[in-house]
């Protein structure tokens, strides 16, 4: 049975594809930055948060048990609250157009609470 869904494959197939998405909406958002120091390391760390969200994802898919299934999606979790801060840096600093930043920021919002979902329903069994 699907841990995270339910039961439910369709859901869990949708969630795969939006988080693959999402990284790559994170790799163009990356790609447009400016060659400044500043935008770079900022960048690199924006990448590397926002591309492992799905992979977390992928490797929760399969967990050994509940508690391995919570743990790996805690960590997309975490990964996607350090996306959301470095959009905000990114955002405030001006190293990055808004139309870029505040879709991907809404998404990153409702991933989280996709995410904050899933783990209370399965710790709630």
């Amino acid at each position: 049975m699907d841990k995270q869904t339910g039961g439910n494959p369709q859901k869990t197939q949708d969630l795969s594809q939006r988080t693959r998405r999402y990284a790559l909406q994170i790799i163009r958002l990356y790609s447009s930055l400016s060659k400044s120091a500043e935008a770079q390391v900022i960048g690199r760390q924006l990448l590397r948060s926002g591309t492992s969200v799905g992979a977390q994802f992928s490797e929760a898919n399969f967990a050994k048990s509940n508690k391995d299934f919570i743990n790996k999606i805690e960590g997309s979790l975490q990964e996607l609250e350090e996306t959301a801060y470095w959009l905000d840096l990114l955002k405030d600093a001006g190293l990055a157009k808004v139309e870029m930043i505040d879709p991907l920021y809404k998404e990153t919002r409702e991933l989280i609470a996709i995410f904050v979902t899933i783990v209370k329903r399965v710790k709630s069994r």
